[in-house]
């Protein structure tokens, strides 16, 4: 910002977005310590800017390296360095003033930094000054945590974004052309791609991709976008490769997604319909749970985020919370979108004795995934898949944290032809000179996983007998079956014990099973008859 632009008149003109709002409500509530997490010093303190313009008041900025540094008025001396010194200045300060103190967390193990700031935080009432502590990370010590106010700075939004992509149209090298942003419609595409990136990253992949292609390119920003969220090791960005057309079964769940593919729309916010919230899919491994996940990104055509649960937790106190904390703002950052916790119930299953084990650390980090859960108003669509439902704690099992609870079993008879069908037409195989029924009737209580690995098995076996042989006979098929002993007979009692739970408490996600006494096989591999759904009762 220039000095032209500094020494504005204060206005009331300019938009605030909800950071500077929640801001600019502290300042007039006389809160006198605050903290602010964000990783962009510049765009924090050009609204802290802002706000200084609006309200009269004076702006400094200090570091370790320089000291106190004049944003906006005039403040008098300020070359202190030292963390002691520099908060003697602010108390001796006179006049309306805000104060930002870069990476001041580095300092707060000092006890007497500690008791100084508490100090400020009490005498700063009776005045018009305020400090804001800048810092990417949270560390606040436990006496400080009365003291101060905790603000979680947003990303840009999609305004903030706009004017980048404008400004950058405007700035276009000879030889350029702004290709798709000519149009509204291409620069609020544009604008979708960069919404997660902060200001900075937004600007440096957009003028990379004009570099590179001469133009505005969203592949580009898009993969740029996508190693960006993946430096923080927590979130992964996936590719919308999978679709619901080839995923085997699963009829129901599938029609309750189709009918909300629309609902993220402002149509549907016309018509009075809330944001669907998430649904959580239990069931038996190998049956198409995280299948289902990658799926929904591409039908419902929104990025999908998967959250590691494992990677949340950090060897700092309070790392845990803040990794969980960051995670979830760059979901609702680039919203609308998908948000996929892979096998829960190996994240969250220690809840129960937290606080013996790990200090409550699993606990804070599940309350603060289940309250913003329960609360967010963003539009991003949780899909949490678990194996072991009876690990869960309750609280994420009860009516208002997801939409649905969808069971999934293994395959009826009907489901099995169609994934043995898809398999072998990934691997270019004709089915049609194939013995269906015999197939089928093979893989009784096979899993979708199960089913695929029958066809990768057989590809081997014919591939050694003859290279030059591009078809799969049913023999083959036949034999790579009796090799495999599935997962339902080798764990029967425990997925026995997990159907028994689903039955009244989850939505099943197939259809019933067309032939009510199908056979199955069980752990001493003797025909049990099954109810219609495939559900074995014991």
């Amino acid at each position: 910002m220039t000095q032209e632009q500094a020494a504005a008149p204060p206005t009331d003109s300019e938009e605030l977005n909800r950071s500077e709002k929640e801001v600019l409500d502290l300042i007039r509530a006389r809160y006198s310590l605050m903290y602010i997490i964000s990783s962009e010093e510049q765009r924090v303190e050009d609204s802290l800017l802002k706000l200084a313009r609006r309200r009269d008041m004076k702006l400094g900025s200090w570091s370790i390296t320089r000291g106190f540094v004049q944003k906006f008025g005039t403040l008098k001396g300020g070359d202190a360095k030292d963390p002691i010194k520099a908060l003697d200045y602010i108390a001796a300060a006179e006049g309306r003033c805000l104060f930002v103190l870069r990476d001041f967390h580095a300092f707060v193990n000092d006890p007497t930094v500690v008791r100084k700031l508490r100090d400020l935080a009490h005498d700063l009432r009776k005045t018009q000054k305020n400090i804001f502590i800048l810092s990417a990370v949270t560390k606040i010590p436990p006496e400080l945590e009365k003291d101060l106010c905790i603000l979680d700075w947003d990303l840009p939004n999609r305004p903030e974004l706009t004017k980048v992509v404008e400004a950058l149209m405007h700035q276009l090298p000879q030889g350029c052309e702004p290709g798709i942003a000519k149009e509204a419609e291409g620069r609020e595409q544009i604008v979708d791609a960069a919404l997660g990136l902060t200001l900075t990253e937004a600007e440096n992949v957009i003028a990379k991709s004009i570099v590179r292609h001469k133009t505005f390119n969203l592949p580009t920003i898009l993969a740029e976008k996508k190693h960006i969220i993946r430096k923080s090791g927590i979130l992964e960005y996936y590719e919308a490769e999978e679709s619901l057309d080839g995923i085997g079964g699963l009829e129901i769940l599938k029609q309750w997604l189709v009918k909300r593919r629309h609902a993220f729309t402002s149509e549907a916010r016309d018509f009075g319909l809330p944001l669907p919230k998430g649904i959580l899919l239990l069931g038996v491994p190998g049956c198409g749970k995280s299948l289902t996940a990658k799926a929904v990104g591409a039908a419902w055509q929104m990025p999908l985020l998967r959250l590691d649960v494992g990677k949340i937790f950090g060897g700092l106190v309070g790392a845990s919370e803040e990794n969980m904390r960051k995670a979830l703002k760059t979901a609702e950052a680039v919203a609308p979108s998908i948000l996929w916790l892979d096998e829960i119930e190996k994240g969250l299953s220690g809840t129960g004795s937290s606080n013996m084990s790990d200090g409550g650390t699993t606990s804070r980090v599940f309350g603060t995934f289940v309250t913003w859960m329960q609360e967010k108003t963003s539009p991003v669509f949780v899909i949490a898949t678990a194996n072991d439902v009876r690990s869960l704690p309750p609280e994420l099992l009860r009516k208002g944290r997801f939409d649905e609870i969808f069971f999934v079993d293994l395959p009826t008879q009907e489901e099995r032809g169609e994934i043995i069908k898809i398999h072998l037409k990934k691997k270019g195989r004709n089915v049609a000179h194939l013995d269906m029924h015999k197939l089928i009737d093979s893989m009784a209580d096979f899993s979708g996983s199960e089913v695929e690995q029958v066809v990768v098995s057989a590809l081997y076996e014919a591939f050694d007998a003859d290279p030059h042989n591009r078809e799969l006979s049913s023999d083959q098929l036949l034999h790579s079956a009796r090799e495999i002993v599935p997962l339902a007979v080798t764990m029967a009692e425990k997925i026995a014990d997990m159907r028994e739970w689903a039955r009244t408490r989850a939505r099943t996600a197939s259809l019933p099973q067309a032939q009510p006494q199908q056979q199955r096989r069980t752990k001493d591999r003797f025909a049990v008859p099954t109810e219609p759904g495939g559900r074995i009762e014991l």
